[in-house]
């Protein structure tokens, strides 16, 4: 079953046949690896939410000193460190799409599947064993943070690899089912964690309960099950892709053992780019404005992932690659680049940054009764329970995606994402006004509802964005092109993980957090001129 000797979606008497069976048993299978793979990627985020909130009801666990003159962190200098936790993780993840988006054409796709799969049971139980000891180096989380990048590159590989399986007709569909259902990953995991932690799951092998609180208000918490409830899940979806999934004819990808070093090998490169980009954020480069410090990251990590491809791979491989970097020759790769990293760069850093957000501008007062700044913030003691909203703005991001790729289908990806650039624009714009208000007010919860409201339609609004922007790119780009181009598009996206929560972190630790998303509205306008211009209008060089 591994490997198909034939494969011809668009001819409709194959199709109908056998064609359709084997395209849809390949896509049920690749949507909840997907899925727990975009789980483990981020639920950093979530982490970073637990262990915060541990330590501030007692500051003597995960006390981290890391990089302060041996001096713990305190106050909103924990708040930002702890960002840096999804940020490496969305970095991480981000920069292995760089390989991955490469991937499928050179190991196939039943054996990437089954290997991310596997690969990703090292952070889960790292993270379960860590998470026991509140007396961690904050190094050891950032690494594990690392490694759970795996789950971030598999969306490159996995988009890549449906691409192939479905007729140009049926793309924004498949694709949609594929990437939203599996970007529901991100909504699962924030709507199980809060319970999953709330008793011990797995007896003994899973450990001691943290303590929060004293006396009546004290109740334990399991935060280490976080990562363990994935271990199983994980091992039972990798042998069901090694026996359910195909490998296509026009992957010369070889025998398993060998496609399997392959895919090794290039998930090495990829991680030497992804360790030089994390060393860097953690550096201190003293005086260098922090935006711009990690625009330049993203840059120095792409590129040397790039670069480590193109020299030290083996001579077979580094063909088929130079075949696929023809991509990089097309104008309309960047700019579909530059479109799709709105949309989905969007969504995933917003899923990546929203816990934390939550409590960091409603769970805080930051103002006084006369006005003015505090020097500390202060706990509000009548903020919002964040655990019961945090998974819907994730979950309906996810789920309305396949709407965006089957609106695209009737109506044209470009129109479709033209207004719904609009949208966002307004919504982010929105969002930042309330929660400048929060951060000006004694009662910030106040302003919570309204605030939910909006970004939860902003989230839908990146969800539709990412359907019609993938059905952009078959439209665009010959077959042997679009794969490629699916892949390398959604790596560069995949760096709204990082971006997005290092962004808000900054403004959050500068007092103005509704700078951030202001910024984010202003380069959605540029998108909107872009698509406009190339797709949209009439005469464009391409209408899509």
């Amino acid at each position: 079953m591994s490997k198909l000797s034939h494969w011809d979606p668009d001819n409709p008497q194959e199709w109908a046949d056998s064609g359709k069976a084997i395209a849809t048993r390949n896509l049920c299978i690749s949507i909840p690896n997907l899925l727990c793979a975009f789980s483990v990627w981020l639920y950093w985020g979530m982490l970073a939410k637990f262990i915060q909130k541990i330590h501030f009801a007692n500051p003597e666990m995960f006390s981290f000193t890391f990089l302060n003159s041996g001096q713990p962190h305190e106050g909103d200098a924990y708040r930002a460190l702890m960002f840096n936790l999804p940020a490496v993780a969305g970095l991480a993840g981000a920069t292995l799409r760089i390989p991955n988006s490469f991937m499928i054409a050179i190991c196939g796709g039943r054996n990437v599947k089954f290997m991310t799969t596997m690969l990703l049971i090292l952070p889960a139980i790292g993270a379960g064993i860590a998470l026991q000891n509140p007396d961690t180096p904050f190094l050891t989380l950032i690494i594990l943070a690392a490694l759970s990048g795996v789950g971030g590159g598999a969306f490159s590989s996995s988009m890549s690899n449906i691409s192939f399986f479905f007729p140009k007709k049926m793309q924004g569909l498949s694709l949609g089912l594929n990437a939203g259902l599996g970007n529901a990953g991100v909504s699962v995991m924030q709507f199980l964690l809060p319970w999953i932690i709330t008793f011990g799951a797995f007896g003994s092998f899973g450990g001691d309960p943290l303590m929060v609180g004293t006396g009546d208000a004290a109740k334990h918490l399991w935060i280490q099950n976080a990562g363990l409830v994935w271990v199983p899940v994980l091992a039972f979806l990798a042998i069901l892709a090694l026996l359910g999934m195909n490998n296509l004819p026009q992957h010369k990808c070889g025998p398993t053992p060998v496609a399997i070093a392959k895919y090794l090998w290039l998930m090495l490169l990829g991680y030497i780019g992804a360790t030089v980009a994390v060393v860097l954020l953690l550096t201190p480069w003293g005086g260098f404005p922090v935006i711009l410090k990690v625009f330049v990251i993203v840059v120095i990590a792409a590129a040397i992932t790039l670069l480590a491809m193109r020299l030290l791979t083996p001579k077979e491989t580094k063909a088929n690659l130079r075949k696929q970097f023809a991509i990089f020759n097309n104008k309309h790769n960047w700019i579909m680049t530059w479109l799709y990293t709105m949309t989905f760069g969007s969504f995933i850093g917003y899923a990546n940054a929203f816990p934390k957000l939550i409590d960091d501008v409603f769970g805080v007062i930051r103002v006084g009764p006369d006005g003015a700044a505090l020097a500390e913030s202060i706990i509000n003691p009548s903020a919002p329970i964040s655990s019961s909203y945090i998974w819907i703005g994730a979950g309906v991001g996810a789920l309305i995606r396949p709407l965006g790729g089957w609106l695209a289908d009737k109506w044209g990806g470009a129109r479709v994402t033209h207004w719904d650039t609009i949208v966002m624009i307004a919504a982010t714009i929105g969002a930042g006004y309330f929660v400048s208000l929060a951060s000006q007010s004694l009662t910030p919860e106040q302003y919570f509802p309204p605030f939910l409201v909006i970004f939860v339609f902003l989230f839908a609004t990146t969800g539709i964005g990412n359907g019609s922007t993938f059905r952009m790119i078959p439209m665009i780009f010959s077959k042997e092109q679009a794969g490629p181009v699916l892949g390398w598009t959604s790596a560069i996206a995949a760096y709204g993980a990082f971006l997005i929560p290092k962004i808000v972190g900054t403004q959050i630790k500068g007092g103005t957090p509704e700078y951030a998303l202001y910024g984010f509205a202003v380069y959605y306008f540029s998108c909107l001129i872009v698509n406009w211009y190339y797709y949209a209008r009439k005469g464009a060089e391409i209408r899509c």
